[in-house]
């Protein structure tokens, strides 16, 4: 399987603007924001979709969300909100086949979400 991107930050091949890392997941600044923050909050293991996710990985995934809670804290959004977005599969509009969190906030999010110009 060729790598994707997420592999290739994760291996340090490409850089990236990280902002959270552990054994087990990594997290950094989305190079396409959606809004003033937007955070992607990785497993360091491919897992192509949440559908992939095995009953094993309940662990995995709810540290991703406490991963999200702490950047959100630590970039200063957390008091005010954020949105928390996973993408699954084509229609889902997920692009790469690695499961990401977007830890998405710093200003009034509509139900709608745009780029950021």
């Amino acid at each position: 399987m060729e790598g994707t991107v997420f592999d290739k930050i994760i291996s340090r091949e490409i850089p990236a603007d990280i902002v959270f890392e552990t054994d087990e997941i990594i997290a950094f600044h989305d190079i396409h924001p959606l809004a003033p923050v937007h955070v992607l909050i990785i497993p360091k293991r491919r897992i192509e979709t949440i559908d992939d996710l095995s009953d094993d990985d309940a662990g995995l995934a709810g540290r991703m969300i406490l991963a999200a809670r702490d950047i959100a804290r630590d970039l200063n959004i957390s008091g005010k909100g954020y949105k928390l977005l996973f993408r699954v599969g084509h229609d889902g509009g997920q692009e790469i086949p690695h499961i990401h969190l977007h830890l998405i906030g710093g200003t009034r999010l509509s139900e709608g979400i745009r780029p950021v110009k």
